[in-house]
């Protein structure tokens, strides 16, 4: 099955929520900017009372960083308890090596070649297989995810064969994911915005189970 990645996920209930229709990973965002920000003190309090809960079926915890120094990706990723962290921001293939494997790259590319070219780049960072190899999200020249535009399909199938594991975000929606999910064939798929009411942040339950059964119906056609 397609992996499912609620993002931007800012209370115990909504991640309970999240893990209870099937999400395999849940995007904690730590970046100030963001609607979506979590403290580190308060993420950790929430992922300890997800473990406490749910035991081994927590899903995976992601942190979402974005021009932050790995030192400071280490430490907020120790206090907190997360297993992965996602780089959405204009961080170095370098700074993934750094990470030893538990990172990947989102990519927001302005055209084709460049995906490519990102593609080709980060592509020399290996990651552990339990997550993407490469996060393709839509560009926006001021916003660093969580938009709500679209990825272009051209642009997704181009990065999906030049890399293993194809993590697709960028507007995805219950509405729109099953065909997305049919034409790309993405590794992984990522929503924040899609998934919410009028609150940034706040998960909408309904939503996301309607999220994830749109993938799964996509996965068995």
């Amino acid at each position: 099955m397609t992996i499912v990645k609620i993002c931007g996920i800012t209370t115990l209930e909504d991640a309970l929520s999240a893990a209870d229709v099937g999400a395999g990973m849940i995007g904690l965002n730590f970046y100030k900017k963001s609607p979506r920000y979590l403290a580190p003190d308060d993420a950790k309090t929430l992922a300890a009372s997800l473990r406490a809960k749910l035991g081994a079926a927590t899903p995976l915890l992601v942190g979402v960083f974005v021009n932050e120094i790995v030192g400071r990706i280490s430490i907020t990723m120790e206090q907190v308890g997360l297993n992965f962290a996602q780089l959405s921001g204009d961080e170095s293939v370098e700074m993934l090596r750094e990470l030893r494997g538990i990172g990947f790259k989102a990519l927001r590319p302005r055209s084709l070649q460049e995906a490519l070219e990102d593609t080709v780049y980060y592509g020399e960072a290996m990651c552990d297989a339990r997550i993407p190899s490469l996060l393709l999200d839509a560009h926006n020249p001021t916003l660093y995810g969580g938009t709500g535009e679209r990825a272009s399909t051209d642009i997704a199938l181009a990065v999906k064969a030049k890399t293993a594991r194809l993590m697709l975000a960028g507007g995805l929606n219950p509405e729109n994911v099953g065909d997305a999910v049919k034409s790309i064939r993405p590794w992984a798929v990522d929503v924040a915005s899609g998934v919410e009411g009028d609150t940034p942040g706040r998960k909408d339950g309904d939503k996301m189970r309607a999220f994830v059964a749109a993938v799964k119906g996509a996965d068995e056609s």
